[in-house]
């Protein structure tokens, strides 16, 4: 990986024409204007990243105007940082900004909101507007995210081929003694040597802690034999990766190894069942499926999976499409989501492979490819 293959970060041009889809979307709902905070939705479509807190600052997206809300001493600062062209409102220390977007919405209009608003900011709006005026942005946020453009998927790739070189790193680094703060701070460190960003997350769990989904608080030492489970993934130009792997790095007992085989299998059933139009439940029910044919489950139930099958990715680390029971959504072309159908055995030990697919014209394609055996974790 080299600065010269890295992808170009996402253009003025493609952040304008997501906001013009979103006015399109607004319009097709009913809203005359939409609310982002200081979150995610915020930084996809305007360009401007800001740490939350109890002031308010977003921005307020009409039919043919874009204006940042923020403070007014803050103003200044914003004037200096990446964002798309549009107006500044700002409010002083003793004013009330829901106060400021309610003026600027304009009387009887219905506002948008974007669904990672704090509920303090919610409240202070719903003593501004009446109830019917404010509504759910999040739907119509949600659906234009989840579907990336070749840009996103470039820069998501990117971070992707860094979490797996990171990935082969530590297979190599794993010797017993070691411990799992040590793997994690390797990670991390490796992570900001390939690509210029750290871990997003790390997990590395060894032996029975394999078995909790998010691991273990406690700083485990790796024992020759032991089961391992590394999660993690870093970012690029706002992009996420994610990917997991578990395996032995000696002869695997014969029980590991069948769990193995049937995630492997699980796995591959998800990406056999992803194709445009497919509701997204039906990945996850391919995989249950699997685990159910090999005498696990049924439902939640362990040993099994004792959660979704899969969720998107993209700036957020978990965004749409859930690929859960339930989600009748359709995938279409551009989304992306993990496939980590993970096996639980209580006490015992779990196994977790997790890819992540995005959606093609024709069907799923791999950012990165499954890996090969218990004790292969790699293609």
């Amino acid at each position: 990986m080299t600065a010269e293959n890295r992808p170009a970060p996402i253009s003025e041009d493609e952040r304008k024409g997501r906001v013009t889809r979103l006015r399109a979307a607004m319009q097709a709902s009913g809203a005359d204007a939409l609310l982002l905070g200081s979150t995610t939705s915020l930084a996809y479509f305007t360009g401007l990243v800001w740490h939350p807190s109890e002031r308010l600052v977003g921005a307020l997206i009409t039919a043919d105007r874009l204006v940042y809300i923020a403070p007014a001493f803050e103003v200044s600062k914003i004037e200096t940082l990446e964002r798309i062209d549009g107006d500044i409102a700002a409010w002083e220390e003793h004013e009330d900004p829901a106060a400021l977007v309610a003026k600027l919405a304009g009387q009887g209009r219905t506002l948008a909101l974007d669904d990672a608003l704090p509920f303090f900011a919610y409240s202070a709006l719903a003593r501004q507007f009446a109830p019917e005026r404010l509504t759910d942005g999040g739907p119509m946020i949600s659906a234009l995210r989840a579907v990336k453009s070749p840009a996103e998927i470039a820069l998501m790739q990117y971070a992707m081929d860094a979490t797996l070189a990171v990935h082969k790193r530590v297979h190599a680094l794993i010797e017993p003694g070691i411990r799992a703060s040590e793997v994690v701070r390797f990670i991390d460190e490796t992570h900001r040597a390939l690509c210029g960003s750290g871990s997003t997350f790390a997990i590395c769990s060894f032996g029975a802690a394999t078995a909790l989904p998010h691991g273990v608080d406690e700083d485990q030492t790796y024992a020759e034999g032991d089961i391992i489970l590394v999660d993690t993934g870093t970012i690029v130009g706002g992009y996420q990766s994610d990917m997991t792997r578990t395996y032995v790095k000696a002869e695997p007992s014969a029980e590991f190894a069948r769990i193995w085989g049937i995630e492997r299998e699980a796995q591959q059933a998800v990406f056999d069942a992803a194709r445009p139009g497919v509701p997204a439940e039906v990945l996850d029910e391919a995989a249950r499926r699997v685990i159910v044919a090999h005498g696990l489950g049924p439902d939640y139930r362990l040993p099994g999976l004792p959660h979704r099958a899969g969720h998107g990715l993209g700036m957020d680390i978990h965004e749409a499409p859930f690929i859960v029971r339930g989600n009748a959504a359709p995938l279409e072309p551009g989304m992306c989501f993990s496939n980590e159908p993970m096996i639980v055995v209580p006490k015992a030990f779990g196994v977790r492979l997790e890819d992540i697919i995005h959606m093609g014209e024709s069907g799923p394609v791999w950012f990165t490819k499954p890996g090969k055996s218990p004790t292969e974790p790699f293609a």
